[in-house]
């Protein structure tokens, strides 16, 4: 059986996979990973970074002793996955990306950090509070701001680019929801241009959060790209 590592998006936590868990043990061995700073792990001292991530994906591939592996990536697992094929395409299959977001400047990730305010979030949007409390524990304040500078970084220094997509040689599909309000169509268009074997996806009716994206439609897209049946 073949492997399959799924890894979750920034404050994003590996039980949002637990619905696809059942149906993909059917084909693969299924692997998780929390990145650092995430759910019970610790937030490093030096904060947290794409480079980071990217690391931490290699390390359990090679800890796991896993080859020809399947990717798919939510939001910045996505991102992560792909740095990894650029840098260590070694023990990679192929890489599924969702909601992935390519087109990072500067100002777009300063105005985005700028919600990454915990107080603000206390009191505009208790729920999301309560659940970020839920899946990361009282650190969740700190993640935050580490978050927020993750992204300012990729602002800074975007590590994914059209010269380097260009590198990745891997086969890859890049999807992502016709009503996400984080990703546009045209930077997830312009990425899947820029990749040489790589084939693009828009889910319908379909927004940023993995909770939102219909399990079934995403089933069939996993299917149809890793060509799996019984």
């Amino acid at each position: 059986m073949k492997n399959i590592l799924l890894l979750h998006g920034a404050l994003g936590h590996s039980d949002i996979f637990k619905p696809y868990e059942n149906e993909l043990s059917k084909y693969f061995n299924v692997h998780t990973l929390l990145f650092s700073g995430h759910g019970n792990t610790e937030l490093p001292e030096n904060g947290i970074s794409i480079e980071k991530y990217t690391e931490e994906i290699k390390d359990y591939l090679e800890k796991e002793n896993l080859n020809d592996v399947c990717i798919f990536g939510h939001s910045m697992g996505g991102y992560a996955a792909l740095c990894c094929a650029l840098r260590h395409p070694e023990r990679i299959n192929s890489i599924m990306t969702l909601g992935t977001k390519f087109e990072w400047t500067e100002e777009q990730a300063l105005k985005e950090s700028k919600m990454l305010d915990p107080e603000a979030i206390l009191l505009k949007v208790p729920q999301y509070a309560e659940q970020l409390d839920k899946q990361h524990g009282s650190k969740w304040k700190q993640l935050l701001p580490a978050v927020a500078d993750l992204m300012v970084s990729l602002g800074k220094n975007p590590v994914l680019n059209e010269s380097s997509l260009w590198a990745i040689n891997i086969p890859v599909q890049i999807m992502t929801g016709d009503k996400d309000n984080m990703v546009s169509i045209e930077e997830s268009v312009s990425a899947y241009k820029s990749i040489p074997n790589a084939k693009l996806a828009i889910l319908p009716d379909t927004k940023h959060p993995m909770e939102k994206v219909r399990p079934n439609l995403l089933f069939d897209l996993m299917k149809d790209f890793w060509n799996l049946s019984l």
